[in-house]
């Protein structure tokens, strides 16, 4: 067993990684072991998962790396004949050399997206770091994942647009702003388990797009 390490990223604060994180190794953790490294200091992934009732534990493995600094890609690598999946939740890239050692042991790198001019302009820079770290890892695959989207706005279809130019590769799964990513994090589960943990009724869109997403991360990775 060699795990598959997905690096979740942006330069940018309040995109949406830490969400993306819990919800993709969650939903994984089903089928396959999952560990989840929470490398962000805010441990915003790591308060997700003991959010979670006793009956029902987020199933994935979580280690707290907020410390680790530019020594995570060495901490990971500890790990990755444990498990199937390693998820890397890394906090805004600027200032920090966390993303940069994520990347360097990564075999893809999720970049989620507002569709919003500032959040376009930070993902600039993390579009270079991503160059960068190509160069040094042949084998670093990156998706932008547009989040938090808001379809019918006209700004949002025009920063979709320009998205599309972005010489990153957009994952054609796109997660909607819902409130159900907003329960499921209060109560330390994915957006699938929220019935069977808090009695909230599902949201079938929800589910559908973070199955999706997980679908398209799995044929990437094969």
């Amino acid at each position: 067993m060699t795990a598959k390490v997905i690096t979740i990223t942006n330069q940018k604060g309040g995109a949406g990684k830490s969400t993306l994180t819990m919800q993709l190794a969650g939903s994984f953790s089903k089928k396959y072991k999952v560990m989840v490294i929470d490398a962000d200091p805010q441990a915003t992934a790591t308060r997700w998962a003991s959010s979670s009732p006793d009956e029902y534990p987020f199933n994935a493995t979580i280690c707290g790396l907020g410390a680790a600094g530019g020594k995570v890609h060495r901490e990971v690598k500890k790990y990755l004949s444990d498990y199937d999946y390693i998820f890397i939740d890394t906090p805004p890239a600027v200032d920090s050399p966390v993303p940069q050692s994520a990347l360097m042991v990564s075999d893809l790198a999720l970049i989620p997206i507002i569709p919003s001019p500032p959040d376009l302009w930070a993902g600039i820079a993390i579009k270079e770091l991503i160059s960068r770290m190509q160069d040094f890892n042949e084998h670093l695959e990156a998706r932008l994942v547009i989040n938090m989207c808001q379809s019918n706005t006209n700004i949002a279809k025009d920063i979709i647009s320009i998205v599309d130019d972005f010489e990153i590769d957009k994952s054609e799964t796109s997660l909607v702003l819902r409130t159900a990513y907003r329960q499921s994090a209060a109560f330390g589960c994915t957006v699938n388990d929220l019935k069977k943990v808090a009695d909230i009724a599902i949201d079938k869109k929800a589910c559908d797009e973070i199955d999706r997403l997980c679908d398209e991360i799995r044929f990437i990775l094969k």
